[in-house]
């Protein structure tokens, strides 16, 4: 059995950043940009008022008057230039006429025909937004993953076509005589498929395509016929079928298509019978066939490497432990890391963890009611309520 971090180190070392691909803007969000995006155009590109009112000269007075000259609006310039005591009508957003250096906010005057009168507390800001004052052409975005906040900024920019990296396509393949999928009849020694559904929705929120692919049965036929559906993909995800049994045949069947396995068992709870390797041109990872182990590695393995192949930055592949207070004794791990379904707090400090009492690996119903994963290392002694401990959200 090897450590966590060694296996981690391994999974990552079967991926690369995979190429960037133009899409429209409207379907940038929550794609990975591995480039700077570069301005073609300043912002604002012209002096515009901030508020409705008028443009003037020079800094009025209470009692000063103007007369009003002509009239700009957002998408509609006044080509004039003001002189001295001269105004023009402006609303916001419209570009400042040449001559003009304050606008009055129109609260703050009274008008009758053509004449304004400035009022008595006027306000004595500029209300102008100088041109570029958010950004100039050829200032940049940097690398990230796209929000919807950054869409703005990218369209303002004027860059309709957004290099993103392309999303890695997938392929979860659950194997066993004994899985139906949901909806189906299962016979009396059988159950429901149910890893995939959450590998899948862990998958997508990672940025990732995913294919669904039929069960595979505990057959070379059967198992050589469902890899071979993979063969497009850039992960290819098992779940069971990686132990020791005389029906767990996934290495063998990967083994004999010529995969090169990186690696078999790692010392942790639950998920040790994990496997990883390359399969042609796709990396390969044997999830265990428990339902909690399978999303447990997926959490720590899975999610890593389609991070990796976005190519997203070093310090945001790995998932990254946070300290909370522990809420109630537990025992010694003993030689593998555990990592414990618990629930959070959140309080005004560090948020306070409480482990479940029954940690098996094939309870769904506390799988669903977990929100963190107590991180218990190798060899740890026992822990008492009140101490600072490692934990992971999910």
């Amino acid at each position: 059995m090897i450590p966590v971090e060694q296996a981690l180190a391994h999974c990552l070392a079967l991926v690369a950043p995979l190429a960037a691909e133009p899409v429209p803007l409207a379907q940038a969000c929550g794609r990975y940009m591995p480039q700077p995006a570069t301005a073609t155009r300043d912002q604002p590109p012209f002096a515009a008022s901030a508020m409705d009112g008028y443009a003037v000269q020079g800094d009025p007075a209470a009692g000063d008057r103007f007369t009003v000259v002509g009239e700009a609006g957002a998408g509609h310039a006044w080509q004039g230039t003001l002189g001295p005591l001269q105004a023009a009508r402006i609303f916001t957003g419209a570009p400042l006429p040449a001559g003009a250096t304050r606008v009055i906010i129109q609260e703050d005057v009274t008008r009758d025909g053509d004449i304004i009168t400035v009022q008595q507390g006027a306000d004595s800001g500029p209300h102008i937004r100088p041109a570029s004052q958010d950004f100039r052409a050829g200032d940049t975005l940097s690398p990230r993953l796209l929000r919807p906040n950054d869409l703005a900024l990218l369209a303002s920019m004027n860059i309709p076509l957004v290099p993103v990296t392309r999303r890695p396509v997938v392929a979860i393949i659950a194997t066993g005589d004994e899985l139906v999928m949901p909806g189906d009849s299962p016979g009396p020694d059988q159950i429901i498929a149910s890893n995939s559904f959450t590998l899948k929705a862990l998958a997508e929120e990672a940025g990732a395509e995913v294919r669904l692919l039929p069960i595979a049965r505990d057959t070379i036929e059967s198992l050589t016929y469902v890899l071979g559906l993979a063969a497009d993909a850039d992960i290819i995800v098992t779940t069971g079928g990686a132990s020791v049994g005389d029906h767990d045949l996934v290495a063998q069947v990967a083994e004999s298509l010529g995969m090169q396995r990186a690696f078999w068992k790692i010392a942790m709870r639950p998920g040790k019978p994990l496997m990883a390797g390359r399969l042609g041109g796709a990396a390969m990872l044997g999830l265990p066939g428990n339902p909690v182990s399978s999303v447990v590695c997926a959490h720590l393995f899975l999610l890593p490497m389609i991070r990796a192949a976005l190519g997203l930055p070093a310090d945001a592949i790995a998932p990254r432990p946070r300290p909370a207070i522990l809420m109630q004794d537990t025992g010694p791990t003993g030689p593998r890391t555990h990592y414990m379904r618990a629930t959070l707090t959140q309080t005004d400090g560090l948020p306070q963890i409480t482990p479940f009492d029954r940690q098996d690996s094939s309870l769904l119903s506390i799988l669903s009611s977990a929100d963190a994963l107590l991180i218990r290392p190798a060899g740890d002694g026992p822990r008492t309520a009140g101490e600072t401990v490692s934990y992971l959200p999910i």
